[in-house]
């Protein structure tokens, strides 16, 4: 398990342009980790400028711009940021395209199971752990040579 007293307090952004969306997904997690939400795909760069996120969650269908127009602009602004897209309808032609030029690390169906999100958002939290002692080891043998 990754949260535990012990262990850092991870931050979460989710989006989702339905409101009740941001509440239930606030209220399930908000034990576990330190929880942002935004309503659009702007507020969600603005918070993402001030906040260290380590996990971004967000809905694909919003009226703004997409879920994924929204992580294709934080992955080079954020590439260690972990990347996943939620969405009730079978748009699955540009899921597999971000699937594929690696903007995002899952696909999450709503409606969402509490269980199932929290090892997934677990798991991603392994991911960006190992990737961040993997990126200090290789800098601290640069350091090194």
């Amino acid at each position: 398990m990754v949260s535990s007293d012990s262990d850092p307090i991870y931050s979460i952004l989710y989006i989702d342009d339905e409101e009740n969306n941001l509440i239930s997904f606030k209220s399930t997690f908000r034990r576990d980790y330190h929880i942002h939400v935004a309503s659009t795909g702007e507020q969600g760069l603005e918070i993402m400028e001030k906040y260290n996120i380590q996990v971004v969650i967000t809905d694909q269908r919003m009226p703004d711009m997409s879920g994924i127009e929204f992580l294709e602009q934080i992955v080079p602004l954020y590439p260690d940021c972990m990347r996943m897209i939620m969405t009730g309808f079978s748009d699955m032609d540009a899921i597999i395209q971000a699937i594929n030029t690696g903007n995002i690390y899952r696909y999450i169906s709503k409606p969402w199971n509490r269980e199932d999100l929290k090892i997934t958002i677990d798991s991603a939290l392994e991911v960006y752990n190992l990737k961040s002692q993997n990126k200090n080891l290789i800098d601290g043998l640069k350091e090194a040579n």
